[in-house]
């Protein structure tokens, strides 16, 4: 299911995203969960100042380059399941050398802790690169949108034709919605809490200082203090995993506009360093937006995998928890990849009012169909009838003789100037962008 290696993150957009959540992340995280448990309990004298500075400068030692050998601690994980389990073993072993005892190492903790805990810090980080993409997509939708707040071009619904809208009206659904993405995923892991619990989430191990330890572990590492240990509540996680899947959504929608705006027919729009084909020499293609929607439509898949997997049995789910990890390092990738090449794709998009204007005159007026059909209501009852029968014929609208019976061409020109039947467009682009910075809706 994850997308790791050389060949296909730079593809994805999953380069920024990657280094946060590798494998030697995961390490160096679960090793400074640890660092930072041990100073959570020397700090109310559960183990001894002098062994906390020892366990930290192992955890120094075994963070730095060559300190630990991956490949081995993975195969080393097998039996019991998971990778804190022989993580711990080097520490204690490393520890040792440096006179601490093994059960000052990991002190009332237990492997989930430290992993969950891990995992919180990791989307943390991971979240934050993917926030920087998103608020730059969402600022490149929005000048757009003002750039283009009255530049008409075709409103299409059920891939058909519908009235005149502007592109700026369109860029603002975008960056209205990558917007509230941004607000949803940033909110999801601003309160992300610590996990400490023990072995059977009643903290016995650390009893009777285990409350004063989880609040000091959570305030050393800057997260949010947890009420309770939320081993089987996995309702932490699925918010997380749907706030990306909210943000994967909000960035599919312009990735697809943009694709589809930018084929040969429409040409409506451009990304300023277009891919080129291995056979056609033609070929001008939407690189940016169609890997944003490649990476951004692998991840409700993964947020179904997180919400099926919320069902932890009593106090420690075989199989569910496990299910968790892959799973949401592999939706933070897929997440920062959409957002770091949709920020691209509309950092350089090149709109082509030109040919907004052309495809808004292919239908020879049709277009505005409700706006004549209103204007000869005044004068036949039979308008709609008429102009019904003037659209299927293909007949131009101020062509038809039926039409134009009731008609003038002045009247017809300036009812079929699209141009002249912009509604609100504007006046919404403006409100958008007024309630983005604050000012008066």
């Amino acid at each position: 299911m994850s997308t790791r290696g050389e060949l296909f993150d730079p593809i994805f957009g999953s380069e920024r995203v990657r280094d946060e959540v590798s494998d030697r992340a995961w390490v160096t995280t679960m090793l400074e969960v640890e660092a930072a448990l041990a100073r959570a309990a020397a700090s109310v004298g559960v183990i001894d100042a002098a062994h906390c500075g020892a366990i930290e400068r192992s955890v120094s030692e075994l963070a730095a380059p060559g300190g630990i050998d991956i490949v081995e601690l993975g195969r080393s994980a097998v039996n019991g399941g998971n990778p804190v389990i022989p993580l711990v073993g080097l520490l204690r072993e490393r520890a040792a050398t440096h006179g601490v005892p093994g059960d000052q190492v990991h002190r009332g903790a237990t492997s989930q802790d430290i992993l969950d805990t891990a995992l919180v810090l990791l989307i943390r980080r991971a979240g934050a690169v993917v926030l920087e993409d998103l608020t730059a997509a969402a600022d490149a939708a929005a000048e757009l949108a003002r750039l283009h707040r009255t530049t008409p071009m075709v409103a299409r619904t059920l891939g058909q034709q519908a009235l005149p809208t502007t592109f700026g009206l369109l860029a603002a659904t975008w960056f209205v919605a990558l917007d509230t993405a941004t607000r949803r995923v940033r909110s999801a892991i601003s309160s992300l809490p610590v996990s400490l619990g023990g072995a059977a989430g009643t903290l016995a191990g650390l009893h009777p200082e285990g409350l004063r330890i989880a609040d000091a572990l959570a305030d050393d590492l800057g997260l949010a203090r947890a009420g309770l240990p939320w081993h089987t509540d996995r309702t932490v996680v699925a918010d997380v995993a749907t706030a990306f899947g909210l943000a994967a959504g909000a960035m599919s929608k312009p990735a697809t506009d943009i694709i589809a705006m930018a084929s040969t027919e429409l040409a409506e729009v451009s990304e300023n360093d277009p891919g080129g084909s291995s056979a056609m020499p033609h070929k001008q293609n939407p690189t940016s937006a169609i890997t944003a929607r490649a990476s951004a439509r692998r991840v409700p898949a993964l947020v179904a995998t997180v919400l099926a997997n919320t069902d932890h049995e009593f106090q420690r789910a075989s199989g569910a928890w496990h299910a968790e990890w892959e799973t949401v390092t592999t939706l933070l990738r897929c997440t920062g990849g959409a957002a770091c090449r949709l920020s691209g794709s509309l950092g350089g998009l090149v709109v082509h009012p030109d040919a907004m204007a052309r495809n808004l005159e292919i239908t020879g007026g049709l277009i505005l169909a409700e706006r004549v059909t209103a204007a000869m209501s005044t004068r036949t009852d039979r308008a709609r009838e008429i102009v019904t029968r003037a659209a299927r014929s293909g007949h131009r609208l101020d062509e038809d003789p039926e039409v134009t019976e009731h008609l003038s061409a002045v009247e017809l020109e300036e009812l079929t100037d699209p141009a002249n039947y912009l509604g609100h467009a504007a006046d919404l682009v403006d409100r958008a962008l007024a309630a983005r910075s604050g000012g008066p809706s």
